[in-house]
This record gives structure tokens, C-alpha cells and sequence, in this order.
């Protein structure tokens, strides 16, 4: 077996945390609908599902950037978690994360 067929196997073997991120709503100028899963190392903050979502094409940092106030009101559990202060919280397997646009209407 070759070193890197080794080192695959190895982080194969990683035990993972599965977290739900649920994206929705008019932000800046598009709509954004995501309902995804990511696995990630045990361990893992915040900061690095941002960093995953950005590498898989979710744009999380881009609508939280287009309307500001996502990142005042994402929420993790139902409970109120602005990012910026949460950057560093580790997550947990089954976490789900939302970020959701206020809607208007009357």
C-alpha cells in the first residue's frame, strides 16, 4: 500500500460530526434555498464549517456579507448565535444552523 493510499484510509477513519446548515431567503440581490449536511472533524468550530461551505460552493460568508444582520440572528439549536462571537464554538454532531431572511409583507 502507498503512503498516500495509507493517509487516506487514516482520515477516512476520522470520526466525524455531521452538521445541518439551512440556508433561506431573499439576501442582497438573489434568493438563497440550501439545506445541507457537513461532515467535519470532532472538533471543529464555527470558523471551519465557513471555511467548508466555502470550498463546497455554499456561499454562507457571501450572505451573511450581503445582509449584515444574518450574522446577528444565525441560529444554532434554536438558540440566537451571532457569528462573530461564535467563531471559535466547537460544534457538535447533529448541530443545525440556519440562517434565515426576515421576511415582509402585509
Amino acid at each position: 500500500m502507498t503512503i498516500g493510499a495509507k493517509l487516506r484510509d487514516l482520515f477516512a477513519r476520522q470520526p466525524k460530526v455531521r452538521v445541518h446548515v439551512v440556508v433561506k431567503g431573499r439576501i442582497g440581490a438573489g434568493w438563497y434555498d440550501v439545506d445541507r449536511t457537513f461532515a467535519l472533524p470532532v472538533g471543529a468550530t464555527l470558523r471551519a464549517l465557513l471555511d467548508a461551505a466555502e470550498r463546497e460552493g455554499v456561499g454562507m460568508r457571501e450572505a451573511i456579507a450581503a445582509s449584515p444582520h444574518l450574522s446577528q440572528t444565525m441560529m444554532i439549536n434554536g438558540e440566537r448565535c451571532p457569528v462573530d462571537a461564535n467563531l471559535d464554538r466547537a460544534l457538535a454532531d447533529g448541530d443545525q444552523i440556519y440562517l434565515l431572511a426576515p421576511l415582509a409583507g402585509g
